[in-house]
């Protein structure tokens, strides 16, 4: 397996498909997922000449089950590592929902030439949770409740949640899969506990509005008009008044899983935008 060692001695396995002289593009995952989770875009992209590349996030997949470390700032920390590591340039960021946040607050901070465009799919900026300067977000108990059904159970709480609401599952008229509700469980369970209750406070409390503002590159909002997981008022639209240079694409009846449910509709406007 390819592999980088962090800085602070944490293992980041990853993948790195396709041409070395071509421009790159990197998948940051979900949470409680792994570079796994990006498999249809990844071949996607690779067909149409595109270096494509996915990491598994520290705590997550086959990357160390880490007990520390698990935030914000670290997890893009660690993308600026294998993007040295790489040397990637002129790359394009694509990340889902806490990948979203880790794109957002990598591409703030990277080295000049590093960032060409970001893809922000279902993803949690500004900020998810509801308070005092965020009174329409989501209350906390919402998020003690992941908590709690994580450290209870959390072979049946990965089950439950990618057959609702992740994919929209519990809709009436769904077309259900249950090889992607498989694949959930698979890449979920092959996580670190620790890691995966720690990003709950991550993809929850962690503010990214001045990282959406200092962003000077071109930026795609990607969002499921019927996300039940991150909900769209609180995100998207927040973030596209956020962004220099965004461009918000929304999917009527689509849920936070979209690109995974419908990738024949959601990867020609991901290639259009970085074609541009």
């Amino acid at each position: 397996m390819a592999t980088i060692t962090t800085s602070d001695g944490t293992t980041l396995f990853y993948k790195d498909w396709g041409p070395k002289d071509a421009q790159p593009i990197v998948f940051h995952h979900g949470w409680p997922l792994s570079a796994d989770d990006w498999d249809n875009q990844m071949l996607f992209f690779l067909s149409h000449g595109y270096r494509v590349i996915a990491h598994d996030r520290r705590g997550h997949g086959r990357s160390d089950q880490t007990d520390t470390g698990n935030d914000m700032d670290t997890y893009a920390a660690d993308v600026a590592e294998l993007a040295k590591a790489l040397d990637l340039r002129d790359a394009v960021h694509i990340g889902h929902s806490t990948g979203g946040g880790e794109v957002t607050r990598y591409a703030a901070r990277a080295e000049r030439g590093r960032v060409a465009k970001a893809i922000l799919i279902a993803a949690i900026p500004p900020v998810m949770v509801k308070s005092d300067a965020n009174p329409d977000g989501v209350p906390m108990q919402v998020f003690d409740g992941l908590r709690s059904a994580l450290a209870a159970n959390r072979a049946q709480f990965y089950r439950d949640l990618p057959s609702g609401p992740f994919y929209g599952f519990n809709r009436e008229g769904a077309k259900v899969s249950q090889g992607l509700i498989d694949n959930w469980w698979r890449q979920g369970m092959s996580g670190g506990a620790k890691a995966h209750h720690d990003c709950i406070e991550v993809f929850s409390e962690t503010d990214f509005t001045e990282d959406l503002k200092a962003l000077t590159i071109p930026v795609l909002i990607i969002h499921g008009e019927d996300d039940q997981i991150v909900p769209i008022e609180n995100s998207a639209h927040k973030a596209i008044k956020l962004v220099r240079d965004g461009t918000l694409k929304t999917y009527r009846g689509l849920s936070h899983g979209l690109f995974a449910t419908h990738p024949d509709v959601v990867n020609p406007d991901m290639l259009a935008f970085i074609r541009a």
